[in-house]
């Protein structure tokens, strides 16, 4: 299977450029290679595909559920409760939905934690996005609940049907709170006997914060530390409450952070976040959106446009996180995530590409300089028009195969969760 894309905006020059398989060949001023399928890339631009750090993708059935409330009382009066009532079935049409969110604003490739890791990866599969999906890992200090955990997670990975070069199965303890030290222990070296990444929430609140320090005596990364967490395939999401020291132990075990600022914003969880010190001691710094049931929407450039100013305005400088950076945090870094050619629009890389509507408002004028910066100041994900996921069109012209199916499948199984 070979792409053609002609005469596409592309770092500001007309380009085309040449698929493959499942890889970008050529990008140059002109292709004479024929091609399977031809794009004609007039009035748009080209870019990777987004890349969501940090989400529990069915969560989209709890959209706009259990809005304004902290954290702590959401999570136990509104979030477990229902979660309780999920089946397999539900997750799957929670999870096909985020997809087909994700495919509409750009998103080739995310990261998610959640329960009955199946439903995602079979919605996954179908949608033909890429994933890391982590199997949740929780046993509330119970002993008893840790046993039967170890043994459904040695079960899930030695089941799960999925693992393919697009879904990639992972380990996901769901917080230092909900887990207790002999489980994360036992998951750090599940994790390193099988080669896997661990995904976790961490120094999110105040309250976890405070939690960690009474129980260990520790801050939360220096309590994963102090347990063998801190390695190169560890994804911690939030990060909010640490210091440069704790910053320095990030990276210098290689810890990737993902910043998650809608959802912190939204829960009042924290807002500073220190990108500038993790930047400048070397830790690479992703996006994530979280659930839907945080942050409502799965929108990587609204995500990064709220980084952005979040962070100028927190600390009173408008040079902190420019534009290209922030764009990185929703591409080239979440490429690390994956360890993968992704986050790039590079020849050699997985063709994971989005392409731009630039004639709409939000884009004119259309200048060289400015596509990045309207990306991440001035539009959203409605400018896609074209999604490549793994040299395969996913989107055209904003089409998704079987769109309505997707819509009322997810309507429907909201309605029985909530009846």
């Amino acid at each position: 299977m070979s792409i053609l894309i002609k005469d596409v905006w592309f770092k500001g020059n007309k380009k085309s450029v040449f698929i493959e398989g499942k890889h970008i060949k050529t990008i140059a001023d002109e292709i004479n290679e024929t091609a399977d399928t031809v794009i004609d890339g007039k009035g748009k631009g080209l870019i990777p595909g987004m890349i969501n750090g940090h989400g529990h993708a069915a969560m989209t059935l709890f959209r706009g559920y259990a809005d304004d409330m902290p954290l702590e009382l959401w999570l136990n009066t509104k979030v477990w409760p229902q979660e309780a009532k999920l089946t397999e079935n539900d997750v799957y049409a929670g999870a096909k939905l985020a997809c087909l969110e994700m495919i509409k604003s750009g998103t080739t490739a995310f990261m998610d934690m959640y329960w009955f890791i199946n439903g995602t990866a079979r919605a996954v599969q179908e949608m033909g996005l890429r994933a890391k999906l982590a199997h949740v890992i929780m046993d509330n200090f119970d002993e008893r609940k840790r046993e039967k955990c170890i043994e459904e997670v040695e079960n899930a990975y030695r089941n799960f049907a999925y693992q393919s070069d697009l879904i990639d199965f992972d380990l996901a303890p769901h917080a230092l709170y909900t887990v207790s030290k002999e489980l994360l222990k036992w998951t750090a070296e599940f994790a390193r006997k099988h080669h896997l990444l661990i995904q976790i929430h961490g120094a999110e609140t105040e309250t976890e914060y405070n939690f960690c320090v009474e129980k260990y005596g520790l801050s939360p990364i220096r309590f994963f530390d102090s347990i063998g967490l801190l390695n190169p395939n560890f994804s911690i999401a939030h990060c909010v409450y640490l210091d440069e020291e704790e910053i320095d132990l990030l990276a210098k075990n290689q810890v990737k952070v993902v910043y998650n600022v809608n959802s912190n914003m939204k829960l009042a969880s924290g807002l500073d976040f220190k990108y500038q010190l993790m930047k400048e001691a070397g830790v690479t710094v992703c996006m994530g959106t979280d659930g839907c049931c945080s942050s409502n929407n799965l929108d990587m450039f609204e995500a990064a446009k709220h980084a952005a100013l979040v962070q100028k305005g927190l600390h009173k400088n408008p040079e902190l996180l420019p534009a290209d950076h922030a764009f990185d945090l929703i591409s080239k870094n979440g490429g690390k995530l994956f360890e993968k050619n992704i986050g790039q629009t590079k020849e050699g890389y997985l063709a994971d590409v989005c392409l731009v509507d630039m004639n709409t408002p939000a884009f004119i004028p259309k200048l060289s300089y400015n596509l990045i910066s309207n990306l991440i100041y001035s539009a959203n994900g409605s400018c896609i028009d074209t999604v490549i996921c793994n040299g395969k069109i996913i989107m055209q012209n904003r089409k998704v195969a079987n769109e309505q199916d997707i819509l009322d499948e997810a309507q429907a199984a909201a309605e029985r969760l909530f009846r």
